[in-house]
């Protein structure tokens, strides 16, 4: 009877396997899916963002910059356009590399796609293509209510030393949609979260309408309550109009303000 118990448990466990696998995979298929919605791999891009840097005990500040992207070459340009003190910086994203242009100096410093986006709760990681199934494995994923969304969450853990973040837990709404993220360290403490409500949806292609991200370690207390540092990023005249193949270069930034 026991050996016939543990041949029983063997077989379940093995005709088990192949259904583990594929959930596996179509959790995988998912993330595609998301990254996907929001890549434009066949068209340019470009549009306006307002970035609203909220610091506890602090006055509000707001940037406006113009992005340009390319992602079939995997490039981006980014432009302050305000406030005036930082009128001119640029960012230029050439493959793996990214560049920082400071109109005073005149001079280009690389930086990391990790670095905070003008001292924000922004990184820089954030405003290129999404490629999650490229960079994360699926470790788990359940079904899940946020809201009015009906999701799958995924826990994704780095497949590559290069990412901003280690570990992920991702919202996916029914319609292939990021809703939610948060971001963890290697330990696993979370970092910052970000929520995505709403999207554009132009022809087949879609558009965060805003970003928001709370800082989980960075902030104040106030009245006796910790209160985070949040960055709300606003997107605005969203286009898939070519870009001239001169805006992705050095010489733009250095006379794009002249």
């Amino acid at each position: 009877m026991r050996l016939r118990y543990g041949f029983c448990i063997g077989v379940l466990l093995i005709i088990g396997l192949p259904g583990i696998a594929s959930a596996t995979e179509a959790d995988q298929r998912l993330l595609e899916r998301a990254d996907n919605l929001v890549s434009y791999m066949n068209t340019d891009f470009s549009a306006e963002y307002t970035i609203v840097q909220e610091k506890p005990g602090q006055s509000r500040t707001t940037t406006v910059t113009a992005i340009f992207r390319r992602d079939s070459q995997e490039m981006y340009v980014i432009v302050v356009l305000q406030p005036a003190v930082s009128k001119g910086q640029g960012y230029l994203k050439q493959g793996k590399t990214l560049w920082l242009y400071d109109p005073e100096s005149r001079r280009f410093n690389s930086t990391s796609s990790q670095d905070r986006f003008q001292n924000t709760n922004a990184r820089n990681s954030d405003f290129t293509r999404s490629t999650l199934a490229q960079d994360y494995h699926v470790i788990t994923g359940a079904n899940e209510k946020l809201g009015r969304f009906s999701c799958r969450v995924l826990t994704l853990e780095a497949a590559t030393n290069e990412v901003t973040y280690p570990r992920m837990k991702i919202w996916i709404s029914d319609d292939g949609l990021v809703r939610k993220t948060e971001d963890y360290s290697l330990s696993g403490q979370l970092l910052r979260t970000s929520a995505i409500p709403d999207y554009y949806k132009i022809g087949q292609r879609y558009v965060p309408k805003s970003i928001r991200f709370d800082d989980e370690l960075r902030g104040a207390v106030i009245n006796g309550s910790f209160v985070k540092e949040r960055t709300v990023i606003t997107i605005s005249r969203p286009s898939f109009e070519k870009v001239v193949d001169s805006v992705f270069s050095k010489t733009f930034l250095e006379t794009v303000n002249r």
